[in-house]
C-alpha cells in the first residue's frame, strides 16, 4: 500500500515522534505504521501535509530528542535497592548524565579503556515538552511530551571507586535513547525488560517505582529548570549486570518499543 494511504488509515493511532536522517536530510517526524512523515516546524508535534513521507526502512532513526541534560534517578525500585543493599530514599536521588552521552537506536556503546565493569540499566525515560520550573505534581503531566526507552549505562567499578557518579555515568555513548517518543501513554503500570544477547536479565513494572513519574518531574523542576527535550530517566529495576564488547543489549518497554545497541571496545 502507498505510504500516504497508510498514513491516512493510521492517523488516529497513538503518535510516535522520531528524529531521523534520510540521505543528507536530518529532521523530526511522526511515525505512523511503517511510514515517517516530516513534522511541522514549531511547538506542536504534527505531520506536515506538504512534506514528503518516507518508508521506515529507508531512514535511520536517531535519538528522538536532543536534551540539554539527562536527569537520572538512582534507587527508584525497591528490589533494586535490596539488590545493592541500599536504604530506600526519602526523596528522589538525582544525578546528571551529559548531553554528549546520548546516542540513538542501533548506535554503539563504547567500552572505555579505563573501566573494568560496564553495566546495563534499562529504564523508562520521560521527555519534557516545555519549560518547567517549580511545577506541582498535579501540573506535571502537562509538561510531558511523552516517553521513551533509555539505557543508563554505568561503569560500575568506577562508580564504586569514585564514591560519586559523574565519571561512571557520563562517558560518551552512555545514554542510549529511543527508538522514539510515545506521546499518548499512561506510565503507571508498564512492563519494562532488558535483554542481553537475547536473554532477559531485567523484568519489572513501572507500578513498582518508589517515586512515580509526576512526582519525579515535579521534584526535579523544584531543583533545576527543565527545558524542552530534556530527559528524566526514572530508575532501573533489579537485575543490572555487566556487558562486554560484542554484546547486544535491548531495552523493551510496553507501549513504546525496543531500544537495541551493541557494545564495542574503545
Amino acid at each position: 500500500m502507498h505510504c500516504l494511504a497508510v498514513l491516512l488509515l493510521l492517523q488516529y493511532l497513538i503518535m510516535k515522534v522520531v528524529r531521523f536522517s534520510a540521505g543528507s536530510y536530518v529532521g523530526c517526524g511522526i511515525l505512523q505504521g511503517e511510514c515517517v512523515r516530516t513534522a511541522r516546524r514549531g511547538r506542536r508535534c504534527e505531520a506536515d501535509p506538504h512534506a514528503p513521507a518516507y518508508d521506515l526502512s529507508d531512514v535511520k532513526l536517531l535519538a528522538p530528542c536532543r536534551p540539554s541534560k539527562v536527569i537520572a534517578l538512582g534507587i527508584n525500585y525497591k528490589d533494586h535497592a535490596k539488590e545493592f543493599e541500599h536504604e530506600l530514599p526519602k526523596v528522589p536521588l538525582m544525578f546528571l548524565k551529559p548531553a554528549t552521552a546520548v546516542i540513538g537506536p542501533g548506535e554503539a556503546i563504547v567500552y572505555p579503556p579505563t573501566a573494568q565493569q560496564v553495566d546495563f540499566e534499562g529504564e523508562l525515560g520521560v521527555v519534557i515538552r516545555r519549560l518547567a520550573r517549580k511545577i506541582s505534581v498535579r501540573e506535571a503531566r502537562d509538561y510531558i511530551l511523552g516517553y521513551t526507552c533509555i539505557n543508563d549505562v554505568t561503569a560500575r567499578d568506577l562508580q564504586r571507586k569514585d564514591g560519586q557518579w559523574t565519571r561512571a555515568k557520563g562517558f560518551d555513548t552512555f545514554a542510549p535513547l529511543g527508538p522514539w517518543i510515545e506521546t499518548e501513554l499512561d506510565p503507571a503500570s508498564l512492563l519494562i525488560e532488558t535483554y542481553l544477547n537475547g536473554v532477559r536479565r531485567q523484568k519489572a513494572s513501572t507500578a513498582e517505582l518508589i517515586f512515580p513519574v509526576s512526582e519525579i518531574v515535579s521534584f526535579v523542576s523544584s531543583v533545576m529548570t527543565l527545558l524542552p527535550g530534556d530527559v528524566i530517566a526514572t530508575g532501573t529495576p533489579s537485575g543490572v549486570g555487566p556487558m562486554q564488547p560484542g554484546d547486544i543489549v535491548e531495552v523493551r518497554i510496553q507501549g513504546i518499543g525496543s531500544l537495541k545497541n551493541c557494545v564495542v571496545q574503545a
